[in-house]
């Protein structure tokens, strides 16, 4: 027994040695539950007496992935660079509601049907909105760019920079298709943005996000490229980017940067059930922006081009039964007699595969690079039709829509608040006016007073108007208080403004 025992204690004492040079010879171990595992990180070769005589040799280790680079991103050069030109947008104005549950439903035969078609805006009382956003500085004499619905119906628009500074803006115009608005304050040597390619992100590429969520002014976050090229529904001529930065109300307007502190795109827009982040984001192509604003700033409006064409993905199915070896382009389905296509030779049935060498992969993709062209403009479609390719030669047509972009400077009495035009031709002979003028937009005193879209303005303080000058010369003799006589319909009635 006492041998035995003493076998033991020495079986022990040697394995007890083995164990402590493994970890002074073999670097360190870790343990798992009951047994003892070498570390994958260990720098030191295992010691050969502790590997097993049948082990298999170690997995080649996979190549390492270009620009991979060690830990996480850091964002705070780029905020602390770029983030004094991102502005909060704060904006008040008036919104119509109705007065005691809106206008009854009544017969068109009914005669107060046609009492309440031309009184019936009065039964509406104005009531106050409030909204806030951000945008951010372009240019540093004081160009902005922002979300048309951030300053959308807005009387006044005020812009605050994060050194505390406030400035007044004035809305050069806006552009309700893309989504973007241009402001301008009256401001020397500002902090401004540098401007970026957003063709050269990829998705899964790191971005910033800078804007005042709920109000909490130049909040940052950030996330990476969830897809591009994304068509919602009613915004089909914007390709936007999708992300998972948390962006929430109130980051609407602001930039999205990528990890070279440049603007790739303006945050428009997230998709949630409960009104609130949910990983969806979506924002705007820097240069969809970029092109409106220029031709805001050049020309007061926005113009796009237009085929004229009604078209729809292809799915597999559809590309065996064209002949098409993968499902690709975008299907006509429909074609206009007078649009630019029809004249192009464009059929129902033609699968437009390239649009100026850009490929279309799906029909979203087409929308956006149609519109973007002037019209006017020559541009060649590779299409594919009777199985084979063949190209067309087109004049784009421009897009007939009510949602471009005015700039209100031009034809606004801006103490009135009134965006207004003569009358055409034929308005004057349908109606039989000789004189006034149409209100095309109305906010501040207008709004509240009532005057809607469609009204005609024919006199100031019972003089008439024929004319913006004569207009601006009533306006300028007038005090706080005038009377607008408006046509409405068949009806005329005076309108109280107070311009206090």
């Amino acid at each position: 027994m006492v041998q035995s025992t003493t076998r033991s204690g020495l079986a022990f004492s040697q394995k007890l040695l083995a164990l402590t040079l493994a970890a002074v010879l073999g670097g360190a171990v870790a343990v798992m539950g009951d047994r003892f595992l070498p570390r994958a990180d260990a720098s030191v070769e295992p010691v050969t007496a502790l590997a097993p005589a049948t082990a298999a040799p170690p997995a080649p280790a996979a190549p390492p992935i270009a620009g991979a680079r060690a830990g996480l991103p850091q964002f705070g050069d780029i905020v602390a660079r770029y983030g004094p030109a991102v502005v909060n947008i704060s904006v008040t104005g008036m919104t119509k509601t109705a007065a005691g549950g809106g206008l009854p439903d009544l017969d068109d035969d009914d005669p107060l049907s046609q009492f309440f078609r031309h009184f019936g805006p009065r039964l509406q009382r104005p009531t106050p909105i409030r909204g806030l956003g951000s945008g951010f500085i372009v240019s540093a004499d004081g160009l902005i760019l922002t979300n048309a619905h951030v300053v959308a119906d807005a009387d006044e628009v005020t812009v605050k920079l994060t050194d505390k500074r406030e400035f007044k803006a004035k809305v050069l115009g806006l552009d309700k298709v893309s989504d973007i608005a241009v402001l301008r304050i009256q401001a020397k040597d500002l902090p401004t943005v540098k401007l970026g390619n957003p063709d050269s992100t990829r998705v899964g590429d790191w971005v910033l996000a800078i804007g005042s969520p709920f109000g909490f002014e130049n909040s940052v976050t950030a996330g990476i490229v969830s897809a591009k090229s994304r068509s919602l529904p009613d915004d089909g001529y914007v390709p936007f980017i999708q992300t998972d930065a948390a962006v929430n109300p109130g980051n609407s307007g602001g930039p999205l940067f990528n990890m070279n502190g440049e603007v790739v795109g303006i945050n428009s827009q997230i998709y949630s059930r409960s009104g609130g982040f949910q990983g969806l984001s979506f924002a705007i192509p820097i240069d969809v922006a970029r092109n409106v604003q220029a031709q805001i700033v050049s020309k007061g409006k926005v113009t796009r081009g237009q085929l004229g064409v009604a078209i729809q993905d292809v799915n597999q199915s559809l590309a065996q039964s064209f002949g098409l070896k993968s499902p690709h382009g975008a299907l006509v389905s429909g074609v206009d007699d007078q649009g630019a296509g029809a004249k192009a030779g464009l059929k129902p049935g033609d699968i437009i595969l390239k649009f100026n060498e850009r490929q279309i992969d799906g029909s979203a993709d087409l929308p956006p690079l149609v519109a973007n062209t002037a019209p006017g403009s020559s541009a060649t479609l590779r299409i594919w039709r009777n199985g084979k390719e063949q190209d067309l030669n087109v004049r784009v047509g421009e897009m007939k829509t009510d949602q471009t972009a005015s700039a209100a400077a031009p034809t606004a009495a801006g103490k009135l608040g009134l965006s207004l035009r003569p009358l055409s031709p034929q308005e004057r002979n349908s109606s039989g006016l000789n004189g006034g003028l149409v209100v095309q937009d109305a906010t501040g005193p207008a709004a509240r007073a009532g005057i809607e879209p469609g009204d005609v303005v024919l006199a100031v303080n019972g003089a008439t108007v024929k004319d913006m000058s004569q207009l601006r010369q009533l306006i300028g003799k007038a005090g706080e208080h005038i009377a607008l006589l408006v046509q409405r319909g068949e009806a005329q009635i005076f309108i109280p403004l107070d311009l206090g």
